[in-house]
């Protein structure tokens, strides 16, 4: 018998019905009715919920360079009180993640903090610039075998530099993430462009800004063979753009924030910088048309683009703002919030949109995996009928910025098991 041996009881598998799973070193041996073996570690799962652990295509950690914002360290906790057992680390750090390099060293601190696994993300061009493409071949080749690149935080605007990414990264079955902002639409935007911008005076961000770079990736995408994904996808228009790709059989992805499942432009109303993120916050409609694509699968996948701050730089006036929210730590009860108990998603959906998907669409091996004998452990565990306030003074990220405070929201994470070993236990650190 291992000496790492965990008997899960009776838990609720992907929401089915209550099964054991035993857990011996750092694979899952045995599902079913299981007898408690000697020297187990006996997790009570009474009522709770067992699924895959959760995969983030989207996180900033912010190191190197911000580390008052976030750390990798940090990042990776807030990542595991939220049921995620491996994140994609976005490029937009200081330097930028566009060398070997730098996703070697951000590879090696994910792999230092043992909280999750931490896949870096290259940048599409160096510096972020949009001027040149980055060492694509080289990140991939390196130790940290990154497959997903974006220069997320500024759009690849350049449909020549688009072009020569996407049909680069075929040569090692990468895939390029797509921030879709068309910046000559987007000059001086605040909010999204539409009544409440026109009421309130601020600069609005159109939907045509993203929609317009969503159609030309897609068709670059097709034309060459490769593969493109969306980032935080935000409105109606942009679904439908890929719900028609997809019908022509194209590789395009796409995935949606928790914020864009839940919030509306009518919150920038109390001029509260925590709801300046971007893409913005959108109106009723879309978010109507965005949980309805995440139900149907046009959409792939909830992505959380935490997006950490230090206080002064949201806690300031609207315009000075940074833009962005923390999201690692509450994602998955916004997706209960907003699919599970509307009956949108079950909790087998929920496994697919928010591990199987990411997973595959990162090529991450070892996660987003069955809960079945032989499979890796990376698994959470819900308590789907909590509900309770979010109390950001309580999370583990180094940064506060959640539009949520105050806010009762379902679910809560008790149990998260990275390869056998618990990383947090009864909603605790461990």
């Amino acid at each position: 018998m291992s000496t790492n041996t965990t008997l899960i009881r009776g838990a609720r598998i992907l929401g089915g019905e209550r099964q054991d799973v035993l857990v011996e070193g750092e694979t899952i041996s045995r599902v079913g009715a299981v007898p408690t073996p000697d020297s187990a570690t006996v997790v009570d799962a009474e009522g709770l919920v067992l699924l895959p652990g959760l995969v983030d295509l989207h996180t900033h950690l912010r190191e190197p360079g911000r580390e008052d914002s976030e750390t990798v360290l940090t990042g990776t906790k807030a990542a595991a009180k939220g049921g995620f057992t491996a994140v994609h680390a976005m490029a937009n750090t200081f330097p930028v993640a566009d060398t070997a390099g730098v996703v070697e060293q951000v590879w090696r601190l994910g792999l230092a903090s043992g909280y999750c696994d931490v896949r870096p993300v290259g940048a599409v061009t160096v510096g972020l610039e949009g001027k040149q493409l980055a060492e694509l071949g080289a990140m991939h080749d390196s130790a940290a075998q990154v497959r997903v690149f974006s220069d997320d935080g500024k759009c690849v605007d350049d449909a020549v530099i688009m072009r020569r990414a996407l049909e680069y990264v075929k040569a090692f079955d990468g895939v390029v993430a797509q921030h879709a902002q068309e910046p000559r639409l987007t000059e001086g935007a605040q909010m999204n462009e539409g009544a409440v911008s026109a009421e309130l005076g601020l600069g609005g961000w159109p939907a045509v800004a993203e929609e317009s770079i969503i159609a030309r990736d897609v068709l670059l995408a097709a034309h060459v063979g490769s593969r493109v994904h969306i980032c935080h996808l935000s409105t109606a228009g942009s679904v439908e753009i890929v719900r028609w790709a997809k019908s022509k059989g194209w590789n395009v992805t796409a995935e949606v924030t928790p914020h864009h499942l839940l919030l509306t432009d009518e919150l920038v109303r109390s001029y509260d910088p925590v709801y300046k993120v971007n893409p913005p916050l959108r109106t009723d409609a879309d978010v109507v048309a965005l949980r309805e694509a995440l139900a149907d699968g046009t959409i792939d996948c909830v992505a959380t683009d935490h997006a950490p701050h230090p206080h002064e730089d949201k806690d300031c006036e609207w315009a000075a703002a940074a833009m962005g929210m923390v999201g690692l730590e509450t994602a998955l009860s916004v997706v209960q919030e907003t699919m599970v108990d509307t009956g949108l998603l079950d909790w087998a959906g929920v496994a697919d949109r928010m591990a199987y998907r990411p997973a595959a669409i990162g090529r991450v091996t070892g996660h987003g995996r069955p809960v079945a004998p032989g499979e890796p452990a990376n698994l959470v565990l819900v308590d789907p009928a909590y509900r309770g306030a979010v109390v950001p003074a309580d999370f583990a990220s180094r940064s506060r910025n959640s539009p949520y405070a105050g806010r009762d929201l379902p679910g809560r994470v008790t149990h998260t098991f990275l390869r056998g070993k618990a990383t947090v236990t009864d909603g605790n650190l461990a």
